[in-house]
């Protein structure tokens, strides 16, 4: 398993803004005006209409859509009682998954109150300022009777995630794992391994689904929680069986389904052998599950197994649930969350994983076609498919139960609203990350003598996106590992100037490529010292599958050996460079960023081409925008109609492209605008997603500028037209930065390879 660096989370989360989340303003505060209406007197209007009616409180301000994290810290991850400040960071990471899969914002609470009464008491004292209320890390029996109370109390949403968010995933799982083996879930067998919080919650809403009490066994540390036990709480009581048996190998034999809420490695082979045919097995312990995947499929090929891990299949993620179960129920006002509700949850889920899988979910998780079976039971936390189909179940059945303030009519326009709210931002590099640590790629690292890339090598190296090598003078880079603390492993580094044979043969395969071309053989043999000319070779040779360089060096001293070396694509004429700018609207791509400084019509056409097919990679249909200061025809520069040309040539040559122009970038992006002026557009239904410039000056002074402006993340350049992956890093970029390229790197390897 690969594990997190104590610096490296150290770091992330106290360099720069301590923490992972802030408060933004959503309306303009820049005049004095828009500070009289935010504050004095302006804000006085609504406080008076909200007095009138307290439900105006939802018109006027965020608590529609504000739920609090609230945790007192006494059962934090696997990490115990360790009190409300040591858990603020996992309440800030919840509020963080909060809004990046549902748009819900969050303030995280730590309360220093272990009393039930107390605790109680404060949450009902705070709660007309929030919409929702998530219960998070509270130790168990305390977090039951501490959820009933509020839940009766309190008339907007309350949940405690631990207890219930694994249930419902849970449940979704089983019942598809239980189709699939053919099981009815009335008749199931079933062994639960733990007695928490979450052991309690999913037992329970098994029973809902159908599941028989008298026909499953739960245990604890003190063994089978049978009838003849004393002293036990009300919840174990519920579960206690009257079987004659009293450990965990005695309850396997001839059991249909194990579900692990405990510890690691509990489960042997043997076990797991004794259980019925077509055994279900939940190992949901973290981060060592109770048997792992590989033991539990060598022990029998016919289980149905899901862990809670990421790195095998069917991951039981408390992320498939909360965050739309609150999204359905802000929606609609709810005034809590209800069985029915979460029932929706689990349907919801269950039948997500029966639909077609989208191309950006296979492309994430690196498979062709992934569908409904042994390895694919619930869907994948990625799924954007999640928001529109677990948020609108949960709103529809809290209104079919009643408990819906407002309601919903046009569902279809509540799914757009939905999809609207995320946007893309960071979804595609994640995808791309979750593809790439499918198959690590070899990437061979010129620049090795830097900090930087080293740190970002450990990172891709720990990761598991990629595998590097390091070139340059050894005892230097050691040197650095050793100061900076860093961890590579056993990391292959590799200094040119010491291999003599490698760099003699590299030499002879250099000097047949460009003996009619200026070098001898000396020549071409001494450029194989030169770091950029060594690591091409090894890309060109096979020895690496790509290479990345330029943080310290300029554009051309990287791009000049890997043309010579690798040289382009055939029936390429111009390589090109693109920038994947990351936005809250989306993903949108740029070319050419990099190298062609004054294109002619041709060579925009070329560019534009290479570009497409890159979009295409990604699983994204390109909408292509060619730009200019003039719009249509409204200007006879030679410019522009140089930009005209090229759409001309791109329509007739490849008519299955979406391009357009020439157009101005606010034409571009902004569809309405592009539909109430030149309605004719390609693109005025949608907008373009691809923007390719006039010229070198515009297109690198565009990606810039939004970088550094703080309104995209950019990732580039991504040099397109090579025979084999070169990409090339911005002067000076940041660690994250050079580690988003590597995976471009891995995921463009990997392309090509198939």
């Amino acid at each position: 398993m690969k594990t997190t660096k104590k610096q490296d989370a150290l770091d992330y989360h106290s360099h720069g803004r301590p923490g992972k989340i802030e408060v933004i303003p959503t309306k303009p505060y820049n005049s004095q005006r828009d500070l009289s209406l935010a504050y004095s007197p302006g804000v006085a209007e609504p406080c008076l209409e909200i007095a009138k009616n307290v439900d105006d409180v939802y018109k006027y301000t965020a608590k529609g859509n504000l739920v609090a994290v609230i945790s007192n810290g006494t059962a934090v991850l696997g990490l115990g009682n360790i009190g409300p400040e040591a858990s603020k960071p996992v309440m800030e990471g919840k509020g963080l998954l909060f809004k990046i899969f549902a748009d819900i914002d969050v303030f995280d609470i730590e309360i220093d109150l272990t009393d039930i009464d107390d605790f109680v008491k404060t949450v009902k004292a705070i709660s007309p300022t929030f919409g929702g209320i998530n219960l998070e890390d509270i130790k168990a029996p305390e977090c039951f009777e501490i959820e009933r109370r509020l839940k009766e109390e309190l008339q907007i949403p309350v949940m405690h995630d631990d207890q219930h968010g694994t249930a419902i995933i849970s449940a979704a799982a089983l019942i598809n794992a239980c189709e699939i083996a053919k099981k009815d879930i009335s008749k199931v067998r079933i062994v639960v391994s733990g007695a928490g919080a979450s052991a309690v919650s999913c037992t329970t809403l098994y029973l809902k689904l159908g599941a028989k009490i008298e026909n499953i066994v739960m245990l604890d540390s003190a063994g089978v929680i049978t009838k003849k036990r004393t002293k036990l709480d009300v919840s174990k009581k519920m579960f206690a069986t009257d079987r004659n048996i009293s450990t965990l190998e005695e309850a396997m034999v001839d059991a249909d389904v194990f579900i692990g809420l405990s510890k690691g490695n509990i489960v042997s082979k043997e076990m797991v052998k004794s259980m019925a045919k077509n055994p279900i097995i939940f190992a949901l312990a973290n981060p060592d599950p109770e048997i792992t995947y590989d033991d539990a499929k060598t022990a029998r090929e016919d289980a149905i197994i899901a862990t809670g891990r990421s790195d095998y299949p069917n991951q039981v993620n408390n992320v498939l649930g909360f965050p739309f179960i609150f999204r359905g129920a802000l929606d609609v006002r709810a005034k809590g969350i209800n069985e029915e509700m979460k029932l929706a949850a689990v349907y919801a889920i269950a039948s997500l994983a029966k639909e077609p899988v989208p191309d950006m979910v296979n492309l994430a998780y690196n498979k062709k076609n992934m569908c409904f079976g042994m390895d694919y039971i619930i869907p994948k936390p990625l799924d954007p498919r999640l928001i529109t189909t677990v948020s609108p179940a949960v709103a529809k059945a809290a209104m079919d139960s009643g408990i819906a303030r407002e309601k919903i009519t046009d569902w279809e326009g509540y799914k757009d609203n939905l999809r609207k709210r995320l946007g893309h931002d960071d979804k595609l590099i994640r995808a791309i990350t979750s593809k790439a640590k499918q198959n690590p790629q070899r990437i061979v690292f010129a620049e090795a003598d830097n900090y930087k890339i080293l740190k970002a090598a450990q990172v891709v190296k720990d990761e598991g996106i990629a595998k590097p090598i390091l070139l340059g003078n050894i005892a230097k880079i050691k040197q650095l590992i050793k100061e900076n603390n860093l961890d590579l492993g056993n990391t292959p580094i590799i200094d040119p100037r010491e291999e003599m044979e490698k760099r003699k043969h590299f030499g002879e395969l250099f000097f047949e490529k460009r003996k009619r071309k200026g070098y001898n053989l000396y020549e071409a043999t001494k450029a194989m010292t030169e770091r950029n000319h060594y690591g091409c070779m090894m890309v060109e040779t096979g020895e690496a599958d790509a290479m990345i360089s330029g943080l310290t060096r300029k554009y051309t001293d990287v791009i000049r050996p890997a043309l010579r070396i690798i040289g382009v694509q055939d029936e390429v004429r111009k390589v090109a460079g693109m920038y994947i700018m990351i936005t809250k609207k989306g993903p949108f791509f740029f070319a050419d960023t990099t190298i062609n400084v004054n294109p002619t019509a041709e060579d925009l056409v070329d560019i534009t081409v290479l570009t497409a097919k890159a979009v295409q990679q990604f699983n994204i249909k390109p909408r292509i925008a060619m730009l200019s200061f003039s719009n249509f025809g409204s200007s006879d520069d030679a410019h522009a109609k140089k930009i005209s040309e090229a759409v001309n040539l791109l329509q007739s040559r490849y008519p299955g492209m979406v391009v357009d122009g020439e157009m101005q970038a606010n034409f571009a992006l902004n569809p309405q605008k592009l539909k109430d002026n030149f309605p004719f557009s390609e693109l005025a239904q949608e907008g373009a997603n691809t923007l390719i410039f006039p010229n070198l000056d515009s297109g690198n002074i565009a990606y810039k500028l939004l970088q550094e402006m703080g309104t995209a993340e950019a990732i580039g350049p991504v040099l397109l037209g090579m025979k084999k992956p070169v990409h090339i890093l911005q002067l000076g970029s940041s660690v994250r930065e050079i580690v988003n390229m590597i995976t471009i790197a891995v995921v463009d390897a990997q392309s090509r390879k198939k």
